[in-house]
């Protein structure tokens, strides 16, 4: 290599991070006005529809004939049945820009299979903030994470609220955060199993599991020795969440809550703040996982009030109605208890 292709590298590579950010940035802005164009004429579709009530989407064959033959097949029956959707499902142009400089067409057409709109601006927000593909997408709308979540048991204009907290990087609600039900079928577990085969399952498979967790959460030790007064406990699973800012204690039971588990938990906490906890951090975070849900217990103890979150994990992925049933009861608790 001659002096000038060494004195030169650093300068070819400041070069090639320029052109690769204005390729990301072009992108970015192409994608952005291909989906404002869709959503354009989507509205010019519903308009025309409207007023000539006569056509209705029949119309759409007919204007999909004439659009492929000069632009492609882009303009087919069903990519327009898709536009028009758009438009009925964010009429706010202000919205739809502000989500299509993060989001792409694949993302929108994704989220178009979601008909709840509290569901739909539930999934479209974390989408656009943690950055999903749209394969992630699909498979966190197939796995019903919105049912899954802890947020969802909450009235819902708590949870719009949330969610534009979210998107304006306030304190995050760690219900937005934490789940109700995770689901674990990438674990390959016996039908019978200890406590001890399921953590190990779990650091086998850690990418797994944290995917499953969600965004921001990284692994920091397995079987945190904790000691008081010459007494050892073991805590399964220790991480950390970089947008709470917080330890995450993970402890692992087989069956359903019990009481004492809280108090365990509690104790981990109080030691892992005392001795662990770093400046800027908040109180470390418990999260129970057993294999049985029991939600009244739960609500019972207000545990929803306190630094401790308890959920249920599965080894197979139930049925729609599983999730919703499971939900719905939870949420006819939280209402008897509030009365």
């Amino acid at each position: 290599m001659s002096n000038i292709d060494k004195n030169a590298a650093p300068l070819v590579l400041e070069l090639k991070q320029l052109i690769e950010k204005s390729r990301q940035q072009i992108a970015i802005a192409i994608n952005s006005e291909i989906t404002i164009l869709y959503w354009n004429i989507g509205k010019h579709i519903f308009q025309f529809t409207n007023e000539r009530a006569e056509y209705g989407k029949e119309i759409l064959p007919t204007l999909s004939a004439k659009l492929v033959i000069e632009f492609g097949k882009g303009f087919s029956t069903r990519n327009l049945a898709n536009m028009l959707k758009i438009y009925e499902f964010y009429p706010d142009e202000n919205i739809l820009q502000t989500l299509s400089a993060k989001l792409s067409w694949s993302h929108f057409v994704e989220l178009l299979s979601v008909k709840d709109p509290l569901h739909r601006e539930f999934y479209g927000t974390l989408c656009s903030l943690e950055k999903w593909g749209v394969r992630q997408l699909r498979k966190n709308i197939d796995s019903m994470l919105y049912f899954r979540s802890a947020i969802a048991s909450h009235p819902d204009e708590i949870i719009k609220n949330e969610l534009q907290q979210l998107g304006n990087n306030v304190n995050i609600n760690p219900d937005l955060v934490f789940k109700n039900t995770y689901v674990l079928d990438f674990l390959n577990l016996p039908g019978r199993y200890s406590e001890s085969e399921l953590e190990q399952a779990l650091i086998d498979n850690l990418q797994a599991f944290i995917l499953e967790l969600g965004v921001g959460f990284a692994f920091v030790e397995r079987q945190k020795r904790i000691s008081i007064d010459a007494i050892d406990y073991h805590l399964d699973l220790l991480f950390y969440h970089r947008k709470l800012k917080r330890l995450v204690a993970i402890d692992l039971k087989l069956g359903k809550f019990k009481p004492k588990h809280k108090a365990q938990m509690e104790l981990y906490l109080r030691w892992l703040q005392k001795h662990e906890m770093q400046p800027g951090e908040d109180v470390p975070i418990g999260l129970l996982l057993c294999s049985e849900g029991n939600t009244e217990h739960i609500e019972l103890l207000m545990l929803d009030q306190q630094e401790i979150k308890v959920a249920q994990y599965l080894t197979e992925l139930p049925s729609k109605q599983w999730f919703a049933d499971k939900l719905r009861r939870a949420m006819e608790i939280a209402k008897m208890n509030t009365k």
